[in-house]
């Protein structure tokens, strides 16, 4: 008696698409997006990377999307990223409410990216809203300094002054750096440096902040 073939899990062959996928077999993609590794690579390797990101940013269904979402930080990661480079609106509030779980590790670099390159004052209201919980918890070091870099890129892109009332001396940001080298310029300066390449090599022309 003979048997169909089985059917691949879609789940399966969406992270290894999207997740694991990259230009160079040595690593995940999920590796080089994690801390922004991918401005390390050389300039052309960095270039094929970001852009076959980006093709794939506007190939992925909502569905694969919404997936790569639930199961671990290294697809949730790349996922946040996809949504932002491709501006996938309908994600935002989702992507807020994960950031303000914080339920894994590394997952909020993504979330605060995609809120990022998402670009609106509703995105900034939901990195002031994580800040204003978490900067208050000074036990906590999650993801602060990626939402504040981020909400300080989408200050300078809008000309708002969001970022200022976490800012003040002896304010919350200070308080729960707490003496720790950690310059909110510099922050809000690597976000800028990896929306930009965002921006030049994996989105395509749309108007709006950068």
């Amino acid at each position: 008696m003979s048997f169909p073939e089985p059917t691949p899990d879609p789940g399966t062959d969406t992270l290894h698409r999207y997740v694991i996928a990259t230009p160079s077999a040595e690593t995940g993609r999920y590796l080089d997006l994690l801390h922004g590794n991918f401005r390390r690579l050389p300039a052309e390797e960095r270039t094929r990377f970001l852009q076959a990101l980006g093709l794939d940013s506007r190939s992925v269904t909502d569905a694969e999307l919404e997936f790569m979402l639930q199961p671990n930080w290294r697809s949730r990661i790349t996922a946040a990223w996809m949504i932002g480079l491709d501006r996938r609106e309908q994600f935002r509030e989702p992507i807020g409410e994960l950031l303000l779980a914080s339920e894994l590790t590394y997952a909020g670099q993504g979330y605060c990216i995609a809120l990022a390159l998402l670009g609106t004052p509703a995105d900034a209201a939901l990195l002031s809203a994580y800040l204003d919980r978490y900067l208050r918890r000074p036990e906590c070091r999650y993801d602060q300094e990626w939402a504040l870099g981020a909400l300080l890129h989408l200050d300078h892109a809008l000309d708002t002054e969001h970022a200022a009332g976490f800012l003040k001396p002896e304010g919350l940001w200070d308080r729960w750096v707490n003496d720790r080298n950690q310059s909110p310029t510099k922050l809000g300066q690597y976000i800028d440096e990896m929306c930009a390449l965002a921006h030049e090599y994996a989105q395509p022309r749309r108007s709006g902040p950068l």
